[in-house]
C-alpha cells in the first residue's frame, strides 16, 4: 500500500456526541437533563392541549436550535475575522402543516438575521451568508429553511 493511501486511509473523519436524558415528572412533563447543566423543564405547547404556556415545548426547542446556531455560527466567523458589530438578533418562525409525505410536522422555518455593524457591510454580509450555509443543525433538518439577511451600518 502506497504511503498517500495509508495515510488517507487512517484519517478518521470527527464525531461528536451530545448526550442527555429526559425523564418523565409527572402529567404531560418531562425535565430534559444534560450533565453538569441546569435541568430544563419541557411541557407540550398549548395549541397540543398543552396547560402551561410558560414552559418551553419540544417545538421552542426544535425552532430555537436552528435560530441560536445560526446565530452562534455567526458569532464564531465573526471572531475570526475580527468582525465588530454593536447588535446581532436572530428573529425565527417555525411553521407546522401537511408534510408532502402525509405526516404533521414542520413545513418550514423562517429566520431573519439583523445585524448593527459600524464595519464593513459587505463583509458582514458574506460572513452572515457563510453562517447560514455552515450552521450544523440547520444542516441536519429536513425542513426548508428560508432565510433573511438585513445588515445596518451605522
Amino acid at each position: 500500500m502506497s504511503a498517500s493511501v495509508t495515510s488517507i486511509a487512517s484519517v478518521r473523519p470527527k464525531e461528536f456526541h451530545f448526550p442527555l436524558t429526559v425523564e418523565w415528572t409527572g402529567e404531560r412533563r418531562v425535565s430534559a437533563q444534560v450533565e453538569g447543566k441546569p435541568p430544563v423543564e419541557v411541557t407540550p405547547p398549548v395549541v397540543f392541549r398543552g396547560d402551561d404556556p410558560s414552559t418551553w415545548s419540544p417545538e421552542d426547542f426544535f425552532v430555537a436550535s436552528a435560530a441560536s446556531c445560526l446565530a452562534v455560527t455567526f458569532t464564531g466567523l465573526a471572531q475570526r475575522a475580527d468582525l465588530e458589530y454593536d447588535e446581532l438578533t436572530i428573529a425565527a418562525d417555525g411553521v407546522c402543516g401537511q408534510r408532502p409525505d402525509g405526516r404533521f410536522g414542520f413545513i418550514r422555518l423562517s429566520l431573519r438575521l439583523e445585524l448593527e455593524t459600524s464595519a464593513d457591510t459587505a463583509y458582514a454580509r458574506v460572513l452572515a451568508e457563510r453562517a447560514e450555509d455552515t450552521c450544523l443543525v440547520a444542516a441536519s433538518m429536513d425542513v426548508p429553511i428560508e432565510t433573511e439577511i438585513v445588515i445596518n451600518g451605522r
